[in-house]
């Protein structure tokens, strides 16, 4: 593997501070140097030049919310399309959900994932185990197992854990197992029949009403049970304004809570349901205007640290059934990083080194994966690699990209910044936007 420099571009490395223009050399799998005086670095013989002037050199973006749907789903999507459609949005890593076809929830299941994920060598694939039996919240999934065989975090999401009991005794064993718990935060027997936001517009179209109380009792019962436990809670998906009070209290008085948003969340509100369109049929669901807002803000105070997709592949068949029945979700891999820069960087919410920071440093250390060197440009670290037009304007166009579906209701709109060009473990996989071979 040939050594390369990328030369003159602006590094943005919010783990150790670094926002300077300069160079970073990769060898051997991993960073060798990284300098702020460009042209400083002594090149080996041989060395390829990436000149990446105008450009944003950071560490290789992770995702720890996507949906690969193998097993038993792969008409959906598979680890090797997901993995290569999270490389053509930057990412270098991603962490996938256990609810598949059978359920990850067994430390053979894990090793599945790892193996086919290794097969495609693509992007990294890391892996959340089940809490529970088959997900359905009523006995123990093997957590210290699973925990062993490689998982980097439980959930049951798709499935808030409803029993509290069977609730603390998750958290205290991820604790022990030294793994986050990530909540599907949705207190179901407010949901039932539920298909969008609770509201004026579900009433006049018909539909069931989810109102955000459903998230937010979820959120404050668990925070509530973990005081006295401390296992890493993180918040999936957080959707309204209440939930980000709730967290923004729990962190000001010390607790062990995180949450994630999503690019559906800081964009998009339940006007879009209108006309039945089930391109905007989400779990939470899509929200108001004051609670994009609210996000917003939590994002710009410091509430809400990680920023994840849940990227959710579905057929355009599923898609096409009347709004009740239709499946939750879209997919957002690809177009994930140019919708952050619009609702976040654009607006003046953030500006970009610590939206980087969000998809990178932060979702890392929730997985502790920052200990292996995820989310890092530091000396000796794994050479993961994005570089980042932000000046790129471009087109969203779903058929174009590598993911098996297109459920993606951003399709058509122009956005600006894109990732050109990544390389994992110092191997080049994406070059001037297109996958290499």
């Amino acid at each position: 593997m040939q050594a390369t420099i990328i030369r003159g571009g602006r590094v943005i490395d919010p783990a150790r501070g670094t926002d300077a223009t300069g160079d970073v050399l990769i060898a051997g799998g991993v960073i060798q140097q990284v300098s702020q005086q460009p042209g400083a670095i002594s090149l080996p013989s041989g060395t390829v030049v990436v000149e990446a002037e105008g450009r944003i050199v950071c560490p290789g973006l992770f995702d720890p919310h996507v949906h690969l749907r193998e097993p038993g789903q792969e008409h959906k999507e598979t680890i090797a399309s997901g993995a290569a459609s999270a490389l053509l949005g930057g990412f270098t890593s991603v962490c996938c959900m256990p609810n598949t076809r059978p359920t990850i929830d067994l430390p053979s299941m894990v090793d599945f994932v790892h193996m086919k994920a290794s097969q495609s060598r693509l992007a990294r694939v890391f892996c959340a185990g089940a809490a529970t039996v088959d997900r359905k919240g009523e006995e123990l999934a093997p957590i210290g197992a699973m925990a062993a065989a490689g998982a980097v975090a439980f959930t049951d999401d798709g499935d808030c854990i409803a029993n509290a009991g069977l609730m603390g005794r998750v958290l205290a064993l991820c604790a022990v197992a030294n793994r986050p718990f990530m909540q599907h935060c949705e207190e179901p027997t407010l949901t039932r029949g539920a298909v969008m936001n609770a509201g004026v517009l579900s009433a006049r179209l018909g539909l069931g009403g989810w109102p955000s109380i459903a998230e937010e009792i979820v959120i404050e019962r668990d925070i509530r049970l973990n005081r006295a436990i401390g296992c890493r809670y993180h918040i999936q998906h957080m959707s309204c304004a209440g939930s980000a009070e709730i967290v923004r209290r729990a962190r000001r008085e010390g607790q062990c809570v995180t949450a994630e948003a999503s690019p559906h969340h800081l964009l998009l509100t339940e006007d879009l349901c209108d006309g039945y369109n089930t391109m905007a049929k989400m779990n939470p669901p899509l929200r108001s205007h004051s609670d994009v807002a609210a996000l917003r803000a939590a994002i710009a105070d410091g509430t809400i640290t990680v920023l994840a997709t849940d990227h959710a592949p579905h057929t355009a068949a599923e898609k096409a059934r009347d709004f009740t029945g239709a499946p939750f979700g879209i997919i957002g891999l690809e177009c994930a990083l140019p919708l952050y820069a619009k609702a976040l960087v654009e607006t003046g919410a953030i500006a970009w080194p610590r939206l980087i920071a969000m998809m990178t440093i932060e979702p890392a250390r929730l997985c502790a994966l920052d200990q292996r060197g995820v989310g890092t440009l530091t000396e000796g670290a794994p050479a993961d690699v994005t570089i980042i037009d932000p000046d790129l304007k471009w087109v969203i166009n779903p058929d174009s990209f590598a993911s098996l579906s297109r459920n993606c209701p951003f399709a058509g709109w122009e956005v600006c910044g894109r990732a050109t060009d990544v390389w994992v473990g110092g191997r080049r996989v994406v070059n001037g936007l297109k996958l290499c071979g």
